[in-house]
């Protein structure tokens, strides 16, 4: 597993507690034992859950690091596949981490790096500041919740050449992966 970044931000308490929940059912595990895991109590995971407190900074790093998107099934592959051989400029990241999971050849020619290079990685880092600002508004878009609606956004130019950002608009689109876990599709309009 990777440690995410402390300064990703965190989604809204109540959407956080709904993916551990979510986490928790799909491995059937108990929140005793989720407790155990965490290092935390069980009172503290149900408060979790039911959106009543939210995780410090550390223990949101575990809940990341433990419920990162895992793209392993059959529909999953076939997903990264359709991403990695698109012709339009698009990558699949873990929703709550911002790791890659895939990338087009048009999305990653202008990177001075190569898309293995950053699987697993975080892209938050990249994020411009139109995109960071985005992502703080997305409980208020409904983002969290589920069926939610694509979001559209315009963004400027980040600063970082090793993994560049042009100005543009961008669509993001939120997929539930088999584990149960959520991908966010980042696709350049045209």
């Amino acid at each position: 597993m990777h440690t995410m970044e402390l300064d990703l931000p965190l989604p809204p308490a109540s959407a956080l507690g709904r993916a551990l929940k979510a986490w928790r059912h799909l491995r059937r595990i108990k929140q005793s034992h989720a407790a155990e895991l965490f290092g935390v109590s069980q009172a503290t995971i149900s408060r979790w859950e039911g959106g009543r407190q939210s995780p410090s900074p550390d223990e949101a790093v575990r809940l990341r690091d433990a419920m990162a998107a895992t793209p392993n099934g059959a529909a999953d592959a076939a997903l990264l596949r359709l991403v990695n051989g698109s012709a339009s400029p698009m990558h699949l990241v873990c929703d709550l981490s911002h790791r890659l999971l895939a990338a087009s050849k048009s999305r990653s020619r202008t990177w001075r790096v190569t898309p293995e290079a950053l699987y697993g990685s975080s892209l938050w880092r990249y994020a411009s500041d139109d995109i960071q600002r985005a992502e703080s508004h997305l409980g208020e878009l409904g983002w969290f919740e589920p069926g939610a609606a694509p979001v559209t956004l315009t963004t400027g130019a980040n600063r970082w050449a090793e993994v560049p950002i042009h100005a543009s608009r961008i669509r993001w689109t939120r997929l539930r992966l088999s584990d149960g876990s959520y991908a966010r599709l980042v696709e350049t309009v045209r």
